[in-house]
C-alpha cells in the first residue's frame, strides 16, 4: 500500500531515535537507582527520604522501562541496518554504553550506589 523510498540524508531520523532511546534508558535507570542513592541530597535534604521511598516503590517499573528503551534502541539500530541506513558512531556508542549501564545498575545497584557515595564523599 505504501512504498518506502530512501532519499539522501534520510538516516538521521533513525540515528536520532536510537539516541533518544539510549538517553531515555539512562534516565530511567538513574531514577530506578535513586532508591539507593537519593538525587541531589545537598539541595533537597528534607525531601530525599521521601523521594527515595517513592522510587523504591516504582523501581521495578523504571527498570522495566529501561529495558524496553534499550530494546527499542537496538530495534531502531537493526531496522536502520536493514534499510541500508548507516547509524552514526555516536548513536552506536551511546546505545552500547546505555545497555552496559542499565545491566550494571540492574545487577549491582547497591555496589554502584556505594561507589558513587564514596566518590562524592571524597
Amino acid at each position: 500500500m505504501f512504498k518506502a523510498t530512501k532519499q539522501v540524508g534520510e538516516n538521521a531520523p533513525q540515528a536520532k531515535g536510537t539516541v533518544i532511546a539510549s538517553l531515555a534508558a539512562l534516565g530511567s535507570v538513574v531514577l530506578a537507582s535513586s532508591c539507593c542513592l537519593p538525587l541531589l541530597p545537598f539541595l533537597f535534604a528534607a525531601g530525599a527520604a521521601g523521594t527515595s521511598a517513592f522510587f523504591v516503590k516504582i523501581r521495578p517499573f523504571l527498570l522495566a522501562a529501561s529495558l524496553l528503551f534499550i530494546a527499542f534502541g537496538f530495534y531502531q539500530a537493526w531496522r536502520a541496518k536493514k534499510c541500508n541506513c548507516k547509524p552514526t558512531v555516536l548513536s552506536t556508542i551511546l546505545l552500547w554504553f546505555s545497555a552496559a549501564v542499565v545491566v550494571a545498575f540492574i545487577l549491582f545497584p547497591q555496589a554502584i550506589a556505594n561507589f558513587i557515595a564514596n566518590l562524592v564523599a571524597g
